[in-house]
């Protein structure tokens, strides 16, 4: 898809910017009720959905704004986006908190899968952690922790799909407590023309990611600003509108649990961004080639997503404003985030 830029021009870059995010959101909304149904239809369940499909759907056009940037030797913008997606996204998470009026939606969607999930992102982001600070080894190029985070990342969706199967663990049952049961209106679409409308919304939204990594470089070259704050303030945060409307759709529909999951689950596809940077990066280790400042994002998701689980175990069930204290502190945490980046 040709984007009119061999002349750079900061307006053209801005307009194609703010098309390829309503794309982005728009395509988001649509996905939402498609998983859903196929959730239902398929009998994955909403937290392996979630972790999977809309996930991995809504993360298409983040991991295509990273690989490219890596393959045109930006490690900064790439591992940058892919850090402040994850923690853009948690954000969004304490939004549909506040949407959801009845309880703390923590407490309403708590299930075995999003806990086994949140704990999967946790040692995806500590392996992150661990690449920046080993030796610079790489092999072809690429460090060895790259093919861990593979690994980790389907090892942790088995065990998803076996605790579904044969749970060992299951969270109180209260009046406000959603639990994930397959709905009736799910069949009135056929199977096939679920997953043909699931992979052309899905392809769509990698087909904007690609056009709007190509305008966030002419801004950060036009600006001035630094590949870092442009992947965290800019990039992330469109590639990212998927997941705040199908989250924010998904607890509007009452699948809670989706709603959760689609974030977690997003969050853990995410890591993988930076384990496909490291591969199309050709400088090396994309992990030492990241300034300070953007491994601090990897910290802070860490500590937001350990707030997040700290929530779903805990389940407030009404904090203040009806809230619970987790979205209280993911938001003041995203914040002091932004601050330090401006600041340093």
């Amino acid at each position: 898809m040709p984007i009119p830029f061999a002349a750079p021009s900061l307006t053209v870059a801005i307009v194609v910017f703010g098309i390829c995010t309503l794309v982005i959101g728009f395509v988001g909304t649509k996905l939402t009720g498609i998983v859903d149904n196929l959730a239902d239809r398929t009998r994955l369940g909403e937290a392996m959905a979630g972790a999977v499909l809309l996930g991995m759907a809504t993360s298409l056009s983040g991991i295509v704004v990273s690989v490219t940037s890596a393959w045109t030797d930006k490690p900064e913008l790439a591992m940058s986006n892919a850090l402040g997606g994850i923690a853009a996204q948690t954000v969004f998470l304490a939004f549909a908190d506040i949407v959801h009026r009845r309880a703390n939606l923590e407490h309403a969607a708590a299930s075995l899968g999003n806990m086994i999930q949140g704990g999967l992102l946790l040692c995806l982001l500590s392996l992150l952690l661990v690449g920046r600070f080993a030796p610079e080894w790489t092999i072809w190029q690429i460090h060895p922790i790259t093919p861990l985070l593979f690994i980790a990342y389907l090892y942790g969706l088995r065990l998803v799909k076996i605790s579904r199967a044969n749970p060992m663990w299951r969270p109180a049952r209260t009046r406000e407590t959603r639990p994930d049961v397959p709905e009736e209106a799910s069949n009135k679409r056929s199977l096939t023309f679920l997953w043909l409308l699931f992979l052309l919304l899905g392809a769509s939204i990698g087909i904007a990611g690609w056009v709007l990594e190509r305008s966030a470089t002419v801004i950060a070259e036009e600006t001035g600003l630094s590949q870092a704050a442009v992947g965290v303030l800019l990039t992330s945060v469109a590639t990212s509108l998927p997941e705040l409307v199908t989250t924010v759709a998904a607890v509007r529909q009452g699948a809670l649990t989706l709603a959760v999951a689609g974030i977690i689950g997003g969050n853990a596809f995410d890591t993988l961004f930076a384990a496909a940077s490291d591969v199309a990066y050709r400088g090396g280790s994309i992990y030492h080639a990241i300034p300070d400042h953007v491994a601090l994002w990897v910290a802070l998701s860490l500590l937001m997503t350990s707030v997040l689980i700290l929530g779903l175990l805990y389940r407030q069930e009404k904090g203040p404003g009806r809230i619970g204290f987790e979205s209280v502190t993911i938001i003041g945490l995203y914040l002091a985030g932004i601050v330090m980046l401006v600041a340093g």
